[in-house]
């Protein structure tokens, strides 16, 4: 007997004893059983690479031979006409004569909608275009309102206005002439500042004010000369308004390339130039904010040199009390024009009617007047009303530039 059969546990180590033990857990096992056809589905999946894998679909040929029994001209379809599943599907595109495709449509006009109607019986297609002509007004004439290019000279800015070498300006080429049947009717010009920056105000103002109504554009939107030109297209004036310090700059901040009291003559000169340089077809130039500014004839006078010396006119909206504007203009043989009244300083309805009658009863007792109003909705709306009825009470609105040549001719 050895050692370490007495030393060794009864029953173990017998040669007999030792059973067979399984290199896995069953319970693993059947997960595995289980999991199996699940991996065999996603692989097979992936390798399939079917976007409409388990929708029911209908395969036709997409040429049929002429005796296929198919209508002619029904492409793929079964017997009787109805559409197959792949017809309905299947994007309209022109295949070319040989494969009985049609010829494709001309594109619609712009501005205008166009309608699929789909025949549910037959699965015809045809489409409508709709005109968009609203309110009864003419659509704008994008390409009769281009810019006239003897009165742009380049800089490194870009084109900018000049006098032409004919001695024809800017503010005289742009200009709308005025029809009167009564040239002694009392006469009222409004400005509608602050267009270019939100594209659903500006395109409301074209559609809906009257063609005498001047525009002012800010300088910073993104479409701003196109959207000048579809102004002037649809019998508009306009004019650049330009970025002036106020009082309470930089808290009041107009943006960039703003005229600044602490800058010398030549550097706001080269920040109006690169302003001026945003567009082109506008009759003059008119403040936007600027009562600092303004009231500095050593900023300013500089500025309305430059103004006259490229055949534009001046604008002061009346914001502020202290502007030496029109002082500096008389001196300078610029041609300049000052708000009157401003028409939605309080935007409600009742208060903005009061300030067109307002307006009104200024131009009765003087023979012109001028407003100044801003782009919001509701202005839009009142003014729209507004002008509809003032000619037959005897009143005749005017462009900017018709209150600007009487009031030098006075």
């Amino acid at each position: 007997m050895a050692a370490d059969d007495l030393t060794a546990p009864l029953g173990k180590n017998r040669p007999g004893n030792r059973r067979f033990a399984l290199p896995v857990r069953i319970p693993h096992l059947l997960a595995g059983i289980l999991g199996l056809p699940l991996v065999v589905f996603i692989g097979w999946v992936i390798v399939r690479d079917n976007p409409l894998g388990g929708e029911p679909i209908a395969m036709a040929p997409s040429n049929p031979r002429p005796d296929a029994g198919a209508p002619k001209g029904a492409g793929a379809s079964r017997p009787g006409g109805s559409p197959t599943v792949a017809d309905k599907t299947r994007p309209n595109r022109y295949d070319g004569p040989a494969a009985g495709g049609q010829p494709p449509e001309p594109e619609p006009p712009p501005g205008s909608k166009t309608v699929n109607i789909i025949d549910g019986s037959s699965g015809k297609r045809q489409q409508v275009v709709i005109p968009d002509t609203p309110n009864d007004k003419p659509a704008p004439n994008e390409k009769s309102a281009q810019p006239d290019e003897r009165l742009t000279e380049p800089s490194r800015h870009g084109p900018l206005p000049k006098i032409a070498k004919d001695g024809v300006r800017p503010a005289d080429a742009f200009a709308r002439p005025v029809k009167s049947a009564d040239p002694d009717a009392p006469r009222i010009a409004i400005v509608v500042g602050g267009l270019g920056i939100g594209s659903t105000n500006t395109s409301d103002a074209i559609k809906r004010l009257p063609g005498p109504v001047t525009f002012a554009f800010l300088p910073y939107g993104g479409d701003i000369e196109r959207q000048m030109t579809l102004a002037r297209g649809g019998g508009h004036e306009v004019l650049l308004q330009i970025p002036m310090e106020p009082f309470d700059y930089p808290d009041n901040d107009p943006g960039p390339q703003t005229l600044l009291t602490s800058l010398d003559a030549s550097q706001n000169v080269d920040r109006l130039q690169s302003l001026m340089a945003r567009a082109r077809g506008y009759v003059g130039v008119a403040n936007f904010m600027g009562s600092r500014f303004s009231a500095s004839e050593q900023a300013l006078a500089p500025v309305l040199r430059e103004t006259a010396k490229r055949g534009l006119i001046y604008f002061d909206d009346g914001s502020a009390p202290r502007s030496l504007a029109g002082q500096i203009a008389g001196g300078n043989s610029l041609p300049f024009a000052k708000s009157d009244v401003a028409i939605d300083t309080v935007p409600t309805a009742a208060e903005i009617d009061r300030a067109l009658g307002r307006l009104e009863a200024l131009a009765r007792d003087r023979g012109t007047a001028v407003g100044m109003a801003s782009a919001l909705p509701l202005t839009i709306d009142r003014l729209a009303r507004w002008a509809k009825a003032a000619e037959a009470r005897g009143v005749q609105l005017v462009p900017i530039t018709a209150v600007v040549a009487k009031t030098r001719s006075s």
